[in-house]
C-alpha cells in the first residue's frame, strides 16, 4: 500500500523519517510516496486534505481535526524551543504598534505571538526563511523559528521575547510547535502501523547516524553547517518524538483550548485527537 508522506526539509525532520522513507527498516508492506515542503505549504496543503499521512503546525491543527488525527510519533514539543520576537535594535519600546513579520497565518508561532501579543494587528506573513532579511532590512520585527534561532544574533539581531517561555510561564505545559498528522479516514490498523513505523525510523537514526548524520539529512539542509543541524535535530527531536506520553498529549489539549478562546467561531471537538 502506498500512502503520500509530507514533512519538511528542516534536520529534524529529515532525521526522524529518514530511515523510514529510504528503506532502512522494515516498512511492512507499506511504501511512501513523499513530499518535501516548508511547513506553511505543508499547512496549506492540509487544509485542502491533500496528502494522507502530513507534517504541520499545530496552529493549523484546530482548523483540520475533522480529516486528520495525531500520530503518537514525530512530533516537536518540548521546553525552551519556541519562537523568538526579535529586531534589529536592541530595545523596542511599541511591539504591539510595530510591523511583524510571521512565518505563515496557520503557524503555531503566529498562535504563541497572538497570545503574547494580543494587541498587534500589523502583520505581514513569509516564508520562514526570509524573515531574518526583513528585519535586518529595518522593515519592522520578526518571529523567526527552526535554525534561525542559532544564527540571527550572528547577524546582529537582538531577541525581545521568548515565545515558548512565554506559553511554558502562562500554561506550565511543553510547546507543540510541529505533529505528524493522518487521514481519519485510513482504517486503524494502517494508522497504528505508521505509527509504530515512525518511531521505529526515529529510534534506528538514534542508533546509527546521531554521531554521523546522514547525506540525505545533509543534502536538504539548505547549506545550515554541520554544527547547526545537529543543533537543529538536538532541539527539536526528543523523547516527545519518540511518543507524546500524557504530557505532550496534555499540552496539546491545553493548545487547543487556547486556540479555542481566541477563536470563538470555530467549533472544535477533541473527540479522536490522537490516533
Amino acid at each position: 500500500m502506498k500512502l503520500t508522506l509530507g514533512f519538511s526539509p528542516c534536520p529534524n525532520d529529515t532525521f526522524i523519517f529518514d530511515a523510514l522513507v529510504n528503506n532502512k527498516i522494515d516498512t511492512r508492506g507499506l511504501s511512501f510516496e513523499v513530499m518535501l515542503e516548508d511547513v506553511e505549504t505543508l499547512n496549506q496543503w492540509a487544509l485542502n486534505g491533500k496528502l494522507d499521512i502530513t507534517k504541520l503546525s499545530y496552529g493549523t491543527l484546530p482548523l483540520v481535526m475533522d480529516k486528520y488525527a495525531v500520530l503518537n510519533s514525530g512530533s516537536a514539543l518540548g521546553k525552551a524551543v519556541g519562537p523568538l520576537l526579535i529586531s534589529k535594535e536592541e530595545a523596542i519600546q511599541d511591539v504591539e504598534g510595530s510591523v511583524i513579520a510571521i512565518p505563515g497565518e496557520h503557524t503555531t508561532a503566529h498562535v504563541l505571538f497572538s497570545l503574547a501579543y494580543p494587541g498587534a494587528k500589523n502583520k505581514i506573513f513569509m516564508r520562514y526563511d526570509k524573515i531574518e532579511d526583513f528585519v535586518i532590512a529595518g522593515n519592522g520585527l520578526g518571529v523567526i523559528i527552526h535554525e534561525n534561532r542559532f544564527t540571527f544574533e550572528d547577524k546582529g539581531l537582538h531577541r525581545i521575547t521568548d515565545l515558548g517561555e512565554y506559553w511554558e510561564k502562562e500554561t506550565a505545559n511543553p510547546i507543540p510547535l510541529g505533529g505528524i498528522t493522518i487521514k481519519r479516514l485510513i482504517e486503524d490498523e494502517i494508522k497504528f502501523k505508521v505509527d509504530e513505523l515512525i518511531k521505529a525510523s526515529i529510534e534506528y537514526a538514534y542508533e546509527h547516524h546521531y554521531k554521523e548524520l546522514t547525506e540525505y539529512v545533509k543534502v536538504h539542509s539548505q547549506e545550515m553547517s554541520e554544527s547547526i543541524m545537529r543543533k537543529h535535530i538536538d532541539l527539536y527531536v526528543n523523547h516527545h518524538s519518540i511518543n507524546l506520553g500524557d504530557e505532550g498529549k496534555n499540552a496539546i489539549k491545553k493548545f487547543i483550548d487556547i486556540y479555542q478562546s481566541t477563536h470563538t467561531d470555530i467549533k472544535i471537538s477533541i473527540e479522536g485527537l490522537f490516533v
